[in-house]
């Protein structure tokens, strides 16, 4: 049984949480070494969802260890062991973990004047300086989960260590939760549905760079269509720009000294180029081709090319972290005045994006200047001054995060839950006093002068390929009929019913739908099964009585079978379903 959390907060629960977690993953590693008494112990953070362990063992671990250390870790917890810390010299630090290498590295790291401190239950003592809860009792509810291989301190030319996670909870019921939660998260995992799907591949002949099938390229390019139609609503122009660009515009914008790392450089004819893996500079670039007045203002210049950036193999995974993807992107180049204007149209096409696609609930992060940054502090003090009070008109509550911004200017990010609670950060609007001055950027105020615009760098769904796996995990495959790539399958009972089935196909053709036949030779049950498992919204099934009324037979992917009706009136009940984005 384990000890019900008191109550309190969010974020007293979190610190109570990771107070836990830590304890648990100090449980785990005194198990080891009573199985493995030779281990040696890496480090036992916790973590968001949990806990982990690093170990360097005489052999690889196997599901039945994993039982084996949580049979120990339960007696444990039975024995209510108290969680005892107590300060050591570095002598002593020494000589405690004297068979320990990686405690010993760990402990060199720390600052002189810092204290050496360790936790100790029962026989096991760690090097740790906490917290911890008060006694082993409250790991109760407790879980190992996986075994995976890590390089001591990420390096790869350094050891490779065993990784145990876990995680644990305040309560059984929570645990209980949370695991359910991971079994759906495994169920909707965007990088299996997108394969029984055929939305997209992978190869490793281009590296974490996703190939769209036809389906697949279908809901992108809705995607896009849809944001295409908020650019007309909030007057924004698109452009299109070069994929590599001489190295000198990335110094001149300042991403050769933040992000040079990140980007994906060429050489030729004695020239250094960079991939594009933003927008800004080119539409500073286009911005800068002609002298603009206070008239033109703001100017909202859209862009979905594809940008590269050079992410490290082991952080890359699906759709939502990849080396080359495309953004709704924007940049609206502006007055002082104009900021405040503008960040209330943003927040409103912002929040009816995020409620079309369900997301019911929106976290709002201020992002502050970060350590390495370009700029005055006064620059800084005004632009986060700026953000922070179009916020509170807006009556939007959030929070501030120091050191996230750009390097260029701070930021709003708007995070959004999807069906099972997991957050993703979706939306940025970004304030930029700082592009405008480097490309030399002007416009003809209305007094006459001459006076450097504002940039506001600005997304909402972000990454398009990143959404689209989220979108895949939230909806689980099943997506809306305005996004789905098939929006009807017409199912020929018997072979004598293909020609009408092929004339109800170009009918819905005619209006406007995604239709196939399935006239396999296969029984109309496994027909309609396998349009089920294809997430297909409608099915109609047509036979002897269907082909003589011009009608359908109507099922949908849920299982309801609304049955027979004229075609017309399914052609406009599915119509209207795509017109109303339902």
């Amino acid at each position: 049984m384990s000890l019900q959390h008191p109550g309190g907060s969010e974020e007293e629960l979190a610190a109570y949480r990771h107070r836990l977690r830590h304890t648990a993953a100090h449980v785990m590693a005194a198990a080891v070494l009573e199985l493995f008494p030779g281990a040696k112990l890496g480090i036992g953070p916790s973590t968001e969802d949990g806990f982990y362990y690093d170990f360097l063992l005489p052999r690889p671990l196997t599901p039945e260890d994993l039982e084996a250390i949580s049979g120990i870790m339960r007696d444990q917890v039975a024995a209510a062991l108290p969680m005892q810390r107590r300060e050591l010299s570095r002598g002593e630090a020494r000589e405690q973990f004297a068979s320990q290498p990686f405690k010993l590295e760990v402990q060199e790291g720390i600052p002189e004047g810092v204290p050496i401190s360790t936790y100790r239950h029962g026989s096991f003592e760690d090097l740790c300086e906490g917290p911890h809860v008060a006694s082993t009792a409250e790991a109760a509810a407790f879980k190992l989960l996986s075994i995976a291989g890590a390089y001591w301190r990420g390096d790869e030319k350094r050891p490779m260590l065993q990784r145990i996670y876990g995680t644990a909870f305040e309560t059984q019921a929570a645990l209980d939760d949370y695991l359910h939660r991971l079994e759906e998260a495994q169920r909707r995992d965007h990088r299996v549905l997108g394969k029984e799907l055929g939305l997209f591949m992978m190869d490793s002949i281009a590296p974490a760079s996703p190939f769209y099938l036809p389906k697949g390229a279908i809901v992108y390019n809705q995607l896009i269509d849809y944001v295409r139609g908020l650019y007309q609503q909030y007057g924004y122009q698109e452009v299109i720009t070069p994929q590599i660009f001489d190295m000198e515009i990335w110094r001149r914008s300042g991403h050769y000294d933040y992000y040079r790392d990140n980007m994906f450089l060429v050489n030729a004819e004695e020239r250094e180029y960079g991939v594009k893996p933003m927008n800004c500079p080119a539409h500073a670039l286009m911005y800068a081709a002609q002298l603009h007045s206070y008239r033109e203002l703001p100017l909202r210049l859209a862009d979905f090319g594809r940008l590269h950036r050079f992410e490290r193999s082991g952080v890359v995974q699906g759709l939502t972290r990849v080396r080359t993807f495309s953004q709704d992107d924007a940049h609206i180049f502006c007055a002082p005045e104009d900021i405040e204007g503008e960040i209330h149209s943003l927040v409103r096409m912002f929040h009816d994006t995020y409620r079309l696609f369900s997301f019911e609930r929106v976290r709002i992060v201020l992002s502050l200047r970060p350590d390495k940054r370009v700029g005055a502090d006064e620059l800084w003090d005004r632009a986060e001054s700026i953000l922070a009070q179009a916020l509170a008109k807006e009556g939007l509550a959030y929070k501030p995060a120091l050191g996230e911004g750009a390097f260029y200017g701070p930021k709003i990010d708007f995070f959004v839950p999807d069906a099972l609670g997991r957050e993703w950060q979706l939306g940025t609007i970004q304030l930029d006093f700082h592009l405008g001055q480097r490309f030399d950027l002007e416009y003809v105020a209305e007094d006459g002068t001459r006076q450097t615009p504002v940039v506001l760098h600005r997304a909402m769904l972000g990454s398009l390929d990143r959404f689209l796996g989220v979108l895949i995990e939230h909806y689980a495959g099943a997506f809306p009929v305005w996004l789905s790539p098939v929006q009807a399958v017409v199912i020929p009972i018997a072979d004598r019913h293909n020609d009408y089935a092929h004339q109800v196909e170009a009918r819905l053709r005619q209006a406007g739908l995604r239709v196939q036949v399935d006239d396999r030779g296969e029984r109309m049950n496994a027909k309609i099964r396998d349009a089920q498992l294809q997430k297909v919204p409608y099915m109609l099934v047509v036979g002897d009585r269907e082909q003589q009324q011009g009608a359908v037979a109507l099922r949908l992917r849920s299982g309801e079978n609304p049955g027979p009706m004229p075609l017309e009136e399914a052609a406009a009940l599915m119509g209207k379903a795509v017109a109303d984005r339902a």
